[in-house]
């Protein structure tokens, strides 16, 4: 038997959810470093324990305080959202401002080639 492969079964067993059959039984009464787990497992559920009757009073303003950085993180990333949407139509508008200028120039640059009489020679 691994000690591993106790973890969950040692947990159980702390909390009441499960019980140790012979052979885990046995294993833990051996193995000193199961038993420290268990020792372990039941300092942590009596702190858990302990942590539901301690009721704990916020500071003055702090909910204020929490709200406040919910609403500039919400506004900051409403901002964040406008400007990327308009670079998006900004970028879009420019790819076919320069398609067009490139169009153009590939109609002006035929006419005037068109327009030129060949040198005589």
């Amino acid at each position: 038997m691994r000690c591993e492969d106790l973890g969950e079964t040692l947990a159980a067993a702390v909390d009441g959810t499960a019980s140790l059959d012979t052979v885990v039984r046995t294993h833990v009464d051996h193995c000193l470093r199961c038993q420290a787990d268990l020792v372990q497992y039941r300092r942590l559920l009596k702190a858990m324990r302990a942590l539901r009757t301690e009721v704990l009073e916020p500071a003055p303003g702090l909910l204020a305080d929490i709200l406040a950085t919910i609403e500039e993180v919400g506004e900051r990333h409403a901002i964040r959202s406008l400007l990327s949407g308009r670079r998006a139509a900004y970028l879009g508008g420019l790819a076919a401002a320069t398609a067009a200028g490139a169009a153009g120039a590939i109609v002006l640059t035929t006419r005037s080639k068109r327009g030129r009489l060949p040198l005589a020679g």
